[in-house]
């Protein structure tokens, strides 16, 4: 079973990709972890991978999709994965099918997880953190019990500057743009499932489970 997660920020796709995992016997393979391991393992895209960053640039398409087919090669994603993170381009989406074409293996299913612009700026600018202790508040889902004042010392709370709604909107707007082009990719294949994300946690778990058990 082979799986692509995908939802704008705030959607909840790392508490959905941890219930996957917990329920099937495939890696969860995200980007960064990818990227670590290579550098970590000092493989010669880690160590090209490690360059570009070093000098704060972009790692060339090309690296990164060598790094992916990498990693799902391994023995653990023999089986199947989960796929966090990638693609992020069109590019990367078509190079991601020839590398599956290489492998033998399919896009099983692209699970993107739709939730509201509305409730993606409610969810990320909601959080507060304790400028004394860094004790993590949200004012809709975990809010203090005194406004604005940490429960355990009395510190003033703030909201980080990438919290802040024009930060924020330009973020979902960002990712709107380039995950549109991608989810369309997909939907022409024949393997995009929209999951309403908007729904209570457990529940929007049961619906990507019951879509996955019908793969099998």
């Amino acid at each position: 079973m082979n799986i692509i997660l995908m939802g704008l920020p705030g959607a909840g796709k790392g508490t959905q990709a941890s219930e996957i995992v917990k329920k099937f016997p495939i890696p969860h393979i995200s980007t960064g972890d990818m990227f670590r391991k290579a550098i970590k393992d000092e493989t010669d895209l880690g160590k090209e991978a490690k360059s570009y960053m070093d000098r704060g640039e972009l790692v060339p398409d090309e690296v990164t999709v060598g790094i992916v087919k990498d990693r799902i090669s391994e023995d653990d994603a023999k089986k199947g994965f989960l796929l966090d993170g990638f693609p992020r381009t069109i590019e990367q989406a078509k190079a991601l099918s020839e590398i599956m074409q290489e492998l033998d293996r399919t896009i099983d299913a692209v699970i993107n997880i739709e939730v509201p612009e509305e409730e993606l700026m409610n969810r990320l600018t909601g959080r507060r953190i304790c400028e004394k202790c860094g004790t993590t508040y949200h004012l809709v889902f975990n809010p203090p019990k005194v406004d604005g004042i940490c429960d355990i010392d009395g510190g003033k709370l703030y909201q980080r500057e990438d919290d802040n709604p024009e930060t924020v909107a330009n973020r979902l707007n960002v990712n709107v743009k380039q995950s549109k082009p991608i989810l369309e990719y997909y939907d022409n294949e024949n393997v995009l499932k929209n999951i309403d994300g908007s729904k209570d946690i457990k529940e929007v778990t049961s619906d990507v489970i019951e879509i996955l058990e019908n793969l099998k």
